[in-house]
């Protein structure tokens, strides 16, 4: 067997008193790609940071090449040879491509950032993976995708041996996860060993050539991915069989709670017309950049539409602003749950209550024992690992973040709920949860909004379903009507 370029044994690590890793062994091998494979909180995040250098672990070693290391910060990381690429492209929009690759080593003459030779060596290490981004251009006109791209030539540009990949596709389109793969079957052959976490099972069975799985910071099950298929992955992961991946209540209908006639606003969206009933979840589905978004945030008083109309419970609807839309009764979960989703620094406990502090509230104080409870009720109801509503968002797990995020909006006792990309980086025992949760909603005469980029999710779940794209409705489908083939027909040119 080859020997591994990194290996980890033993490695655990705590905060306030949660076992976040208790002794795990990993090995990576040159040339190949691990898939990491484990619920949210399972202790995946944490392994990474250690890898990084932003957490150390309180035991275990790390060896590179065979030889013990010590990863005592990011920079000693990325001399060691190790990069990442995050979920959320950490990048710097007002600086260049080029300055952005080489943010923590520039290339320097006579004490003077060499700026010729950091673009040169910028557009070599581009050409191998999207010779169209030019090294002079601002960061914030490129996608989502070309910024991830900009991550791994930074990873690269340190001459990176071991690459970690934390859900790298969650934002990309099909076309530029395609695109992706082909990088990475780029970077096995020059040799390097690849971490890829991943919650979607069809690319980790399309890249990986092993598998880990974690389970409460344990290390649960580890072997060749040709060995293994998805029932046994998901049974390690949750430590039990999975019978139903898409708990459908049936519900019966009820009136029309909400209606949108006409909605338009600029060159992003146009004639948008739906209606949402009581006990419904209405699905939408459409490629990145078809405009789902878009309608979701006009709708909840982010932006203000040009044209059209909308009503709730039979009354017209002026939602200007987020603010007078959670008053209506309209509550929004966004994609982004980091930047527009909730407050990394600020407790669980006020994040549940930023959206309820009216309520919470006696002559301008905030009653700190009804904040605290507020949370709690939706810490067990989401079941949110955490050691308690006094821990910051930003020291959880990304699916945990997300729980936090759609209970702050739960809490505000909306009669529509907006839900964008809800199960967005969540592993299956949480998606589960969130499932379950929209079935209780919808049984107690809630109407949901649930934009999502998953078509099983979208077939599994709604009642009927909207296909956008380029800005406009193109399609609608009952539930009994829809197939997976007529609703990519709909999302796309063909």
């Amino acid at each position: 067997m080859t020997i591994p370029l990194l290996s980890l044994s033993g490695i655990s690590k705590s905060f306030a008193g949660v076992q976040a890793l208790c002794g795990v062994d990993l090995a990576l091998y040159p040339g190949e790609v691990t898939a990491l494979i484990g619920e949210n909180g399972a202790g995946k995040s944490t392994l990474v940071k250690i890898l990084t250098g932003v957490h150390q672990a309180d035991a275990g070693e790390v060896r590179l090449q065979g030889a013990p290391v010590h990863i005592g910060s990011a920079d000693q990381a990325g001399r060691l040879g190790i990069g990442a690429i995050h979920q959320e492209a950490v990048v710097f929009d007002d600086l260049s491509v080029a300055e952005n690759i080489f943010i923590t080593d520039r290339p320097r003459r006579h004490g003077f950032i060499d700026w010729a030779r950091m673009r040169e060596r910028a557009r070599l290490i581009l050409a191998e993976l999207d010779p169209r981004i030019d090294p002079r251009t601002p960061m914030r006109q490129l996608s989502v995708a070309q910024k991830h791209l900009v991550q791994i030539a930074r990873a690269l540009s340190n001459e990176a041996r071991v690459v970690i990949m934390d859900e790298p596709t969650a934002a990309l389109s099909h076309r530029e996860v395609e695109e992706l793969f082909v990088i990475v079957e780029r970077l096995k052959r020059a040799g390097r060993a690849i971490l890829f976490i991943s919650h979607k099972f069809e690319e980790i069975f399309a890249l990986a050539d092993r598998y880990a799985v974690f389970r409460d910071g344990h290390a649960v099950g580890q072997g060749l991915i040709g060995e293994v298929d998805r029932d046994r992955l998901i049974a390690m992961m949750v430590g039990r069989a999975v019978q139903q991946a898409y708990p459908k209540a049936e519900i019966e209908i009820g009136a029309e709670l909400f209606r949108v006639e006409g909605l338009g606003r600029g060159s992003e969206f146009a004639d948008i017309s739906f209606n949402l009933h009581r006990g419904e979840i209405l699905g939408v589905y459409g490629l990145v950049g078809a405009g789902r978004s878009e309608v979701m945030q006009a709708l909840a008083g982010i932006t203000r539409p040009d044209q059209g109309q909308v009503t709730l419970a039979g009354a017209r609807l002026h939602a200007a602003t987020p603010q007078a839309a959670i008053q209506a009764g309209i509550a929004y979960v966004p994609e982004d749950r980091q930047v527009q989703g909730g407050i990394l620094g600020a407790s669980i406990a006020r994040n549940v209550a930023l959206p309820s502090l009216a309520h919470l509230s006696h002559r301008g104080f905030i009653r700190r024992r009804d904040e605290d409870s507020l949370a709690q009720t939706y810490v067990r109801q989401l079941q949110i690992k955490t050691a308690g509503v006094g821990q910051r968002l930003e020291e959880l797990s990304g699916g945990n973040q997300q729980k936090v995020v759609i209970g702050k909006w739960l809490a505000t006792g909306p009669s529509v709920l907006i839900l964008d990309e809800p199960t967005k980086g969540i592993d299956i025992g949480a998606k589960t949860a969130v499932y379950r949760l929209m079935a209780e909603m919808v049984e107690k005469g809630l109407g949901i909004i649930m934009v999502s980029s998953e078509l099983p999710e979208v077939l599994g779940l709604a009642d009927r379903i909207l296909v956008m794209r380029r800005g406009r409705l193109r399609a609608s489908f009952n539930r009994a009507q829809a197939s997976a083939e007529a609703i990519v027909k709909a999302a796309t040119d063909a």
